[in-house]
C-alpha cells in the first residue's frame, strides 16, 4: 500500500491544530490509506492515549507513537507483520528522538513544539513499512 506522504503530512498538520498527538498520526495515515474507519471511531479509540496516555505525560508513551500502532493495526491483517512493524515503529522513534515517553520529549506537557514534526515522522516511517508489503 502505497500512501502519498504530502498528503498524509498536510492531514496530520491540520488535526494537530485541534487534536492531540495520538488522534491527529492514527486519523492522518487511516485518512490518507482510505481505511473504512469514522473519524468519530478514530477520536474515540485514540483520545485516552494524549499527553502520553491519559495526560501522564510524565510516565506514558508518545501519542504519535500510539496513533501509529494503532492505524498499523488498522491498516494489516497479518498478525505478523503488525508485530514486526510495531517494533520497527517503536525502534525508530525512539532513535530519532532518544525516547519515546511524552514527558521527555515534551518537557512534561510544557513544550509541545516536537509534536507535529515526532507524528510526521513515525507516520512516514508506517507509511514506509506499508510500501514495502
Amino acid at each position: 500500500m502505497k500512501l502519498d506522504k504530502q498528503i498524509l503530512e498536510e492531514k496530520i498538520r491540520e488535526y494537530r491544530i485541534f487534536k492531540s498527538c495520538s488522534e491527529s498520526t492514527l486519523m492522518g495515515l487511516c485518512e490518507t490509506a482510505g481505511a473504512d474507519i469514522s473519524a468519530k471511531e478514530m477520536t474515540k479509540l485514540a483520545c485516552g492515549f494524549a499527553g502520553g496516555m491519559g495526560g501522564t505525560f510524565d510516565e506514558g508513551t508518545c501519542g504519535a507513537v500510539t496513533g501509529a500502532l494503532m492505524a498499523n493495526g488498522i491498516l494489516n491483517d497479518d498478525p505478523s507483520v503488525i508485530k514486526s512493524n510495531a517494533k520497527e515503529i517503536f525502534n525508530t522513534f525512539k532513535e530519532e528522538y532518544g525516547s519515546v515517553c511524552c514527558g521527555t520529549i515534551t518537557n512534561n506537557g510544557e513544550d509541545k513544539s516536537p509534536c507535529v514534526d515526532c507524528c510526521v515522522f513515525i507516520a512516514n516511517k508506517l507509511a514506509d513499512l506499508l510500501d514495502k508489503e
